[in-house]
């Protein structure tokens, strides 16, 4: 029998958030669901308890770090001590910097960044007595290498990444048996590219090679249960950081050619279409973008990440197999 975990998840209601949802929900976990959408909360709440499991609505905003913590008391008094905490909460702004104001960028820091940052302090406050309990922070290939037409989404996931360093090295420094994992992503199918703000001439969509939000949710699952000082879900995300890192010049050139071609559709977009910027957007949107025919449902570079071991092993039989056939 597996063991029930209470789980939180911080932008619940909709994309990856929902997918991440389900999956715990699948293991019979209890999950405590953190987002400003209504409709969207009681869709995923009836989904756990589909499962079997129970369901905490938490309707706030993650940028509120006041209200973090008066929920994470509430989820600890109604479905028991936190056992994960995932921090996927997300808002960005597809634009080019000279059209962003000030107030976008601090908007976009609060939720993304600060989001966070707070989940975590609210996490640790809980399981530090206890020493036990995993805190996933859910990145993108973009916290390496940022984008044109991103900038906000691109600056708060780079921020996400320092604050992750620093969190690692104490918890290690204090022998903490703690589990922290930073679980960056690939471009994904999910409903923010109806969501968030544009101030593109056309529709916006992910660059590059599409993943199902299932694909990524399945990863963070398996990250919660190992402490992992990072997993990459999908070969673009390793070939974005580890180019990046090699030759981020040429990123800049590719990036110039192709970055804002690739991050539009041919699709010209409604200039009066609401955003969630400030306010959530009514209704129940699931979990999946408009872009299923396009996105893959699973991930070989993740599949060879998780079975390194398996994968060594099946190296070796070659090898010895070569040598003996030579031999």
């Amino acid at each position: 029998m597996k063991e029930k975990k209470v789980v939180v998840v911080t932008g619940a209601s909709a994309g990856l958030g929902r997918a991440i949802v389900r999956e715990f929900a699948r293991e019979g976990a209890d999950v405590a669901l953190i987002a400003r959408g209504i409709d969207g909360l009681e869709g995923a709440k009836r989904e756990v308890e589909a499962c079997g499991g129970r369901a905490l609505i938490c309707q706030l905003d993650v940028a509120d770090a006041e209200a973090i913590e008066k929920a994470a008391d509430e989820i600890d008094a109604t479905l028991g001590p936190i056992d994960v905490w995932v921090n996927n909460a997300m808002n960005s702004v597809f634009s080019p910097i000279r059209d962003m104001k000030a107030e976008e960028y601090k908007r976009v820091t609060e939720v993304t960044y600060l989001g966070q940052v707070y989940g975590a302090l609210a996490a640790l406050k809980r399981m530090q007595p206890r020493n036990r309990g995993s805190i996933v922070f859910v990145g993108s290939a973009l916290a390496y290498r940022g984008i044109p037409l991103q900038s906000a989404y691109c600056a708060a996931k780079h921020a996400i990444q320092g604050f992750y360093d620093s969190l690692r090295a104490e918890l290690l420094h204090d022998q903490s048996a703690i589990k922290t994992c930073m679980v960056q992503l690939p471009a994904m199918n999910t409903t923010q590219f109806g969501f968030v703000r544009s101030k593109l001439p056309n529709k916006p969509r992910p660059m590059g090679t599409i993943y199902q939000p299932e694909v990524a949710a399945r990863g963070i699952v398996y990250a919660s249960k190992h402490n992992h000082r990072e997993y990459y879900i999908g070969w673009p995300t390793v070939e974005a950081i580890v180019g990046n890192k090699i030759a981020p010049s040429v990123g800049d050139l590719v990036l110039a050619r192709t970055g804002y071609k690739g991050q539009m559709t041919d699709e010209p977009e409604d200039p009066n279409r609401k955003d969630n910027l400030w306010e959530p957007l009514p209704g129940d949107h699931g979990a999946h973008g408009p872009f299923d025919s396009n996105s893959w449902s699973f991930s070989p570079q993740f599949w060879a990440a998780k079975n390194k071991l398996s994968l060594t092993a099946f190296a070796l039989a070659v090898v010895a197999g070569a040598f003996l056939i030579r031999k």
